[in-house]
């Protein structure tokens, strides 16, 4: 067969890129915060309403988009599984790249939502029971801790794992400031406006999560090169390696978090043999870039 041909891929296995976790350890860490975020959920928004807490509401908003984004890691974890079939050669794995953008476009929708309300409440604020808001706050601190604990136990490098991470997280957050304004309302019995500028801090800590999720899965879908490789770097690498002439038609980027692919056209001095350099170069990709799924065309000099 003809060198030219074998375009090769570097070792490759599906489950090479669990990143050490196993993706039914996963679900069963993603269904325990659900469980927890649904039930509180629920609480929160009667108490919310009977508290007339932004606030509380805000918050039971976002942990709504919670329990939205635990659901659909739940199906995007067991969709990722699927192998490659038919039409899709790469399999589902890049639906967790899907459903990380819509958990960032989601939180920052909700940022927004909640900005416009607060800033019509610092205005004209309504009278706030901050006991209740105390109390469900203090709740809803224990409750998106021992969330947060479960989901640091799962596979964090997934985009899809982040993005449910990162709302449970914003949430805790979230629940600090609302209880702190809670507080100070109870004691008080007056600053009902603290209400808003909690609901402001949940606000930008949603953006800040938000964006990032959105930027990060962007980079996949417009195939850049992964966080933290440099492709300068790759390909001199590449080109310093002894009989490599030149570097043609060179790509890397990311099927999904944690899966990096290489393409590259490679060019090597006469009477070099091909298949032992393209083996040379696939070791080297692996051993110090951690790009295992390559494909590479070696030629010799001046073929076409």
């Amino acid at each position: 067969m003809d060198h030219r041909e074998q375009s090769s891929h570097g070792p490759h296995d599906g489950g090479a890129h669990d990143h050490g976790v196993s993706a039914d350890a996963d679900r069963r860490y993603v269904a325990l915060a659900l469980g927890l975020i649904v039930a509180f959920m629920a609480a929160e928004v009667v108490v919310g309403f009977l508290a007339s807490s932004l606030a509380l509401i805000s918050d039971a908003g976002h942990m709504l988009t919670d329990a939205g984004a635990l659901a659909l890691a739940l199906v995007t974890i067991r969709l990722s599984k699927r192998p490659p079939a038919g039409i899709m050669t790469y399999g589902l794995k890049r639906t967790e790249i899907i459903s990380a953008q819509v958990n960032g476009t989601t939180l920052l929708v909700l940022a927004a939502l909640f900005i416009y309300e607060g800033v019509r409440r610092l205005i004209q604020p309504p009278e706030v029971k901050g006991g209740l808001v105390l109390i469900v706050g203090l709740a809803g601190i224990v409750v998106n801790l021992l969330a947060t604990l479960s989901l640091a136990k799962a596979n964090r490098s997934s985009l899809n794992i982040r993005g449910s991470f990162q709302h449970i997280l914003t949430d805790l957050f979230a629940f600090i400031a609302t209880s702190i304004a809670g507080g100070i309302i109870y004691f008080t019995h007056s600053l009902y406006r603290l209400d808003a500028v909690a609901a402001f801090v949940v606000a930008a800590l949603m953006i800040r999560a938000g964006s990032g999720l959105v930027r990060d899965a962007m980079r996949v879908l417009l195939e850049a090169a992964p966080k933290g490789m440099d492709p300068d770097v790759i390909q001199s690498t590449l080109l310093d390696q002894p009989d490599v002439i030149s570097i043609e038609d060179f790509h890397v980027w990311e099927i999904t978090s944690g899966f990096p692919a290489l393409s590259a056209h490679v060019r090597v001095e006469d009477g070099i043999d091909c298949h032992a350099k393209r083996r040379d170069l696939t070791g080297i990709l692996s051993r110090r870039f951690d790009i295992d799924h390559t494909t590479l065309q070696v030629d010799h000099r001046n073929e076409s």
